[in-house]
């Protein structure tokens, strides 16, 4: 089961870009009194769309406003996003090429909206280059740094994303930097920072959908450190805000599937891969589903993972570590081996060192699993399912002592981290004599 946070990186960047870009639109049309003022703009039920047509329509008038270009770009970035329609992908680049053939000097905006199209398409490297071309011509320039932050991750800099992200809320401490910092603190284990960063984030929030988006995320951190009525309470909260938000409706389902309401949770998941058909979300609500021993459905959602990947793939995204923890846990070692190391080359971070050493571990290969089961648990935070891989893998290798800790930790961290997985850590556990 993919990790449940993991990703939050990139939403983050997503829907916060999409906030600035939509009012970086409108901001433009204002000056030019063409438009309203970007807060009213941004309350609107629809900034995405309103701000690309509003882009396309100045464009038409002034085709050389390298501005608008820039920000019509990130905004399709955003707009693929929320959408899950890669295609946007493509046109992002076409706008954010367009913007730098205009102004290819000091183009900060184009530089910036190209890092985040990187970072969308899982080239962290790229996107890491561009944020830093865009830090050159404007270090001020907090959206640049959030686009930092957020590649910095991915390839495993922890001490190059935390100086990023402080940069950030020196510049512009806001819902970006707040969420970022939330995150960064949950990955080293400070738990409380992560949850006082995003009620820093919600105090700032404006509108029903922004603050829907950070009461989502506090949900999901009660829900990773094993606190379901509070998990629960946030997204009812976060639902009365925004009753079709597909993440708050994937949160309430994953509550659901823990308190073992199986039908308030099959429907939660399949209303949450209908609003946003994420490869992720169908591996997830599929694995749910083989947990329940309803194979035939749960075939059914992955073959929906075939399809839409393919259409990402076509659209420049890169997904190795999810065909990998997919191809480890449903008895294919080879291709996810073949999926882990092409995803570690593209980034060593914690979850690219847990895909390989899950990989292994469904190969046999136990003693090449384990470094990278302890590189994955290495910087701090507690992640159940990269606990628990650690200790099925320590388990093989006759290792007691280290898989009663690890498989301990797990469960008191998380007990319901994976429906597909929790009886297998408790019956790990049992066999090696209990809890520690």
């Amino acid at each position: 089961m993919m990790t449940k946070r993991g990703a939050i990186s990139a939403v983050v960047v997503g829907v916060l870009l999409l906030l600035v870009t939509a009012a970086g639109v409108y901001s433009l049309l204002a000056d030019d009194g063409a438009g309203q003022t970007s807060d009213r703009v941004v309350a609107q039920a629809d900034p995405l769309g309103d701000a690309i047509s509003a882009a396309q329509q100045r464009l038409e008038r002034l085709p050389g406003d390298y501005r608008t270009w820039a920000e019509l770009g990130a905004t399709y970035v955003e707009q693929a996003r929320a959408t899950a329609d890669p295609s946007y992908y493509p046109r992002a680049e076409g706008a954010l090429q367009e913007s730098l053939d205009l102004r290819p000097d000091g183009n900060d905006t184009a530089l910036t909206g190209m890092g985040a199209l990187a970072n969308a398409r899982h080239d962290f490297e790229a996107a890491a280059d561009f944020a830093r071309q865009a830090l050159e011509v404007n270090s001020y320039s907090a959206r640049a740094y959030g686009v930092l932050t957020d590649a910095l991750i991915q390839l495993g800099d922890y001490p190059g994303a935390t100086a990023a992200v402080e940069q950030m809320l020196a510049l512009k401490p806001g819902i970006a930097s707040f969420t970022r910092a939330s995150y960064d603190s949950e990955l080293h284990g400070d738990i409380a920072g992560a949850w006082n960063a995003l009620e820093r984030a919600l105090e700032l929030a404006l509108d029903p959908g922004t603050e829907a988006f950070v009461i989502y995320y506090l949900g999901q951190l009660a829900f990773t450190t094993g606190d379901l009525d509070e998990a629960e309470a946030q997204f009812a909260a976060g639902i009365e805000k925004a009753p079709s938000d597909p993440l708050l409706t994937l949160g309430q389902a994953r509550v659901d599937a823990a308190q073992g309401d199986i039908e308030a949770a099959i429907r939660g998941f399949q209303n949450a891969v209908n609003r946003r058909p994420l490869p992720e979300y169908f591996i997830e609500f599929g694995q749910y589903l083989e947990s329940l021993g309803r194979m035939a459905e749960a075939q059914d959602q992955f073959e929906l993972v075939v399809t839409v990947r393919t259409l990402f793939t076509a659209n420049g995204v890169a997904d190795d570590l999810s065909t990998a923890l997919f191809a480890a846990d449903h008895n294919d070692p080879v291709t996810a081996v073949a999926a882990a190391q092409t995803e570690y080359e593209r980034r060593e971070n914690i979850d690219s060192s847990d895909a390989m050493a899950w990989a292994l571990f469904s190969a046999g290969r136990y003693d090449e699993a384990l470094p990278y089961a302890v590189a994955a648990t290495s910087i701090g935070g507690n992640n159940a399912l990269f606990l628990f891989h650690r200790g099925m893998i320590e388990s093989e290798l006759g290792l007691r002592d280290q898989a009663r800790a690890s498989l301990t930790l797990a469960l008191e961290t998380n007990p319901y981290f994976s429906p597909l997985h929790q009886d297998d850590a408790e019956a790990a556990l049992d066999a090696l004599g209990g809890p520690n």
